[in-house]
């Protein structure tokens, strides 16, 4: 209540603009984005490929273990992604004001869209957030995926391991690469200080976009070799195809852009 207070009270002596559609914000409970643009987050559906989620086109509805090329060619280390909303505006304006401009202010609300999106049916006995490089951390002076797995795991009521997963080698942004260059610049980059705390354990990674999948696939790669049980990725986007999202899913300052 003190917050929204707060809010409100900073929007009459600094208005602001929805970042997603220049309209003044109000009373709007998210910061930056009014609440027409944030309602229009909302989880894909239709077919998808039944270990990391990439919707498939309404042709491949028949074959619900039908695996997309991508996970039958590499095979990776985890065992399942979930992944539910895309990687497109408003939530794609949010991520990139959270992570690269420093708005933690979102932290809250990104993380109960996280929340919302763990199924059911997970099972797991701790969470790993995907770490950033020293070097990286000091500059951005937090990690966006921590943030994000501070919020989920008392939803679920697992610990959060914090400083386990460690980032060694301070490679080139994944989304500066062609997908090519991807596969190959995380090589060997993650490390675990403690092995024996993820021994036989459930670990769920934690991440805020799912690209390609190379850097999870990294991290489960060493998380498995240290004798994990399993592991599997919450992300709170992915990016998908453009066709593959309908014109009623995005704000029309989206779909006019």
């Amino acid at each position: 209540m003190i917050t929204a207070i707060c809010r409100q009270a900073s929007r009459l002596l600094l208005p602001l603009d929805c970042t997603t559609c220049n309209q003044p914000l109000a009373d709007d409970p998210v910061p930056f984005f009014c609440r027409q643009c944030w309602g229009y987050i909302r989880p894909l559906q239709g077919p998808a490929c039944p270990r990391c989620r990439r919707p498939f086109a309404a042709a491949t509805a028949s074959s619900p273990t039908h695996e997309c090329h991508d996970c039958r060619t590499r095979n990776p280390h985890y065992t399942h992604v979930w992944a539910a909303y895309a990687y497109i505006p408003p939530l794609q304006d949010a991520i990139a004001l959270f992570k690269y401009r420093g708005k933690v202010a979102l932290a809250d609300s990104l993380g109960m869209l996280l929340a919302r999106a763990i199924p059911s049916n997970l099972d797991t006995d701790l969470l790993m957030p995907v770490p950033l490089h020293p070097h990286r951390l000091r500059q951005r002076e937090f990690n966006q995926s921590l943030l994000l797995a501070d919020r989920v795991g008392p939803v679920i009521r697992r610990p959060v391991s914090y400083r386990n997963l460690l980032r060694r080698i301070d490679t080139d942004p994944q989304i500066t690469l062609p997908r090519s260059a991807r596969l190959q610049n995380l090589r060997k980059a993650f490390d675990l200080r403690d092995p024996k705390e993820v021994s036989g354990k459930r670990v769920l990674l934690i991440d805020d976009v799912f690209t390609t999948g190379t850097t999870v696939n990294e991290c489960a790669k060493v998380i498995l070799e240290a004798g994990a049980r399993e592991v599997a990725v919450l992300a709170l986007a992915r990016s998908v195809d453009r066709g593959m999202v309908p014109d009623s899913s995005l704000p029309p300052a989206a779909v006019t852009s």
